[in-house]
């Protein structure tokens, strides 16, 4: 199939929505990924580690993803990056006041997408479980 050829199919298949992950919703200080590390709590899963640290002010999620060099080169990296980022996405931020720093494992390239989604999901209602239970304590 040529590139025209794929470019018609889209426009035949309707109007593409093309939903963002907003720039409030994205975790970019350096100062606030230490914080995360250093002060939040973990959970861990089969293809990431997934750190959290609930915030005083209101607002939603914020969510920010480090990918080391030890898990190949900057296409790896950042493919591992997208395809977090689409499953984040897709799963919905959660309305609570939290920040959420996820490290993939290199286990991450080969796990199926929905899997990956359903493990990012699960990950969320965790960390929403276990915020709740420490505010009711």
């Amino acid at each position: 199939m040529s590139g025209d050829a794929r470019i018609e199919s889209a426009y035949l298949s309707g109007p593409i929505q093309r939903e963002r992950f907003p720039r409030s919703a994205r975790l970019l200080r350096h100062s606030d990924f230490e914080q995360v590390y250093k002060r939040g709590r973990r959970h861990f899963s089969a293809h990431m580690t997934v750190f959290f640290l609930a915030r005083e002010q209101d607002g939603s999620m914020r969510v920010g993803f480090t990918v080391g060099k030890v898990l190949g080169g900057a296409v790896i990296r950042n493919r591992m990056k997208r395809r977090l980022r689409e499953a984040v996405r897709l799963e919905g931020f959660r309305a609570i006041a939290v920040d959420v720093v996820i490290n993939p494992k290199k286990s991450l390239l080969t796990a199926e997408f929905p899997e990956l989604r359903k493990e990012v999901g699960r990950a969320f209602q965790v960390i929403e479980q276990k915020l709740c239970e420490k505010r009711n304590a």
